[in-house]
């Protein structure tokens, strides 16, 4: 593999380049004239299937275009990310039942659903989408925020236990699943909403889920955040059982999930400070570095069992990306050295294996070894999301950018 020179992990000109570098693996080959984005990419960024789209890239072309111009200045990724947000609401939307489809078919400007269930996922990765378009200037983004938490609160929202059901038919006949992922993602868009909008009413809401799943529920396993629950909220230790790396479900305990957690809970404190956020992020990093860093070949492994042993081996990119941007702001806020080492060393193993030097972009997935087994660089979901966002969540913190209210 070609490696470029190490950089300065820790200066704000590397980490806005390199979201720009990601972003040029996409900028010249994802748009579709016919609407909406591309959605799959070969390792040397040719399109693999012209017709198949799903939600959350759907949703995610649009932040990752909104950073892109934000960073930049250039129109044309403004223009990229309103383009992306009204495909989004035409193509995805069902007018009908109301929400948006999982999967769907583009052809010949035509959409045909292929899944239709509904997700509270989904849902969180449309106001994320919708509050960083509002952000950068484009007007509809805030009414499509609005909309869209109106109709969370209606469809899956539950009172009784603070926390967002997960999925529903597309006649809105919700299941008994519960998860935590989607309230995560949730709690990250309103943290946005909040940002762009000013209104308090969405901090309020971050802050009561992020509580609810990072204390109150991970007080049922021993401090872990599990992931799979009953429409109760108890733990379901046997979802998934067999299944660890399920793309949106995995079993076992996620330590890229405690990383992205720690990030949230420092951000959230800035913006709506709460004296148990930093103490408790502390705890979840400290907790995913220990249990999951693999001393042999580097990198965190992607699943942890419950005894605390490795379930998946692999090294997914998002654990990776998550991770080091999650010890960046943990430095920031501690002031404690180890935690930017933990950040050099993150970085220092995923310039070597994870980051393309050659075509551009991040890989995917690595197994336990650092090896690529597939030539599938970014299927539907994936976009660089996470990599460009951890770069983007450092250069902010390193900035102040995030201002409290």
């Amino acid at each position: 593999m070609t490696h470029a020179p190490r950089p300065d992990f820790r200066s704000p000109d590397f980490l806005k380049d390199h979201i720009l570098w990601n972003m040029a693996f996409y900028a010249d080959r994802c748009i579709d004239p016919s609407g909406g984005m591309f959605h799959f990419y070969l390792d040397d960024g040719t399109v693999y299937d012209t017709v198949t789209r799903h939600l959350v890239s759907a949703t995610r072309f649009v932040v990752t275009s909104a950073t892109a111009y934000e960073l930049s200045g250039e129109v044309r990724f403004r223009d990229m990310a309103a383009h992306a947000l009204r495909f989004l609401d035409q193509a995805f939307a069902d007018p009908e039942h109301g929400g948006y489809h999982w999967v769907i078919q583009w052809r010949d400007g035509q959409s045909t659903p292929l899944d239709r269930t509904r997700h509270m996922y989904g849902l969180a990765f449309v106001m994320l989408a919708a509050a960083r378009a509002y952000r950068v200037g484009i007007a509809e983004g805030k009414g499509l925020l609005e909309r869209t938490f109106a109709l969370a609160e209606q469809r899956f929202y539950d009172p009784a236990f603070g926390l967002y059901a997960d999925d529903a038919s597309f006649d809105w006949q919700v299941s008994g699943y519960r998860g935590q992922n989607a309230n995560m993602h949730t709690c990250e868009a309103l943290i946005a909403a909040f940002e762009a909008t000013g209104d308090a009413g969405y901090g309020e809401r971050a802050e009561s889920l992020a509580y609810a799943i990072t204390v109150r529920q991970a007080a049922l396993c021993g401090g872990g955040i599990w992931e799979h629950y009953d429409a109760q909220w108890q733990p379901d230790l046997e979802y998934n059982r067999h299944d660890s790396s399920n793309i949106f479900r995995p079993w076992g305990f996620q330590p890229g999930h405690f990383t992205e957690w720690a990030k949230l809970l420092c951000q959230l404190d800035t913006l709506h400070p709460q004296p148990w956020h930093l103490p408790r992020a502390r705890e979840l990093f400290d907790r995913a570095i220990t249990e999951a860093w693999d001393t042999e070949h580097g990198g965190m492994h992607y699943g942890v069992g419950l005894d605390g042993s490795i379930c998946l081996p692999e090294k997914y990119h998002w654990v990776q990306a998550e991770s080091l941007a999650a010890a960046a702001i943990l430095a920031q806020r501690t002031g404690e050295a180890h935690y930017w080492a933990s950040y050099d060393r993150l970085w220092t193993y995923c310039w070597q294996h994870f980051v393309d030097h050659q075509h551009g972009a991040w890989f995917r997935i690595l197994d336990a070894a650092n090896r690529n087994h597939t030539r599938e660089k970014s299927p539907a979901g994936k976009v660089d999301y996470h990599n460009m966002g951890a770069c983007y969540d450092v250069l902010r913190e390193l900035q102040g950018a995030i201002k409290a209210r």
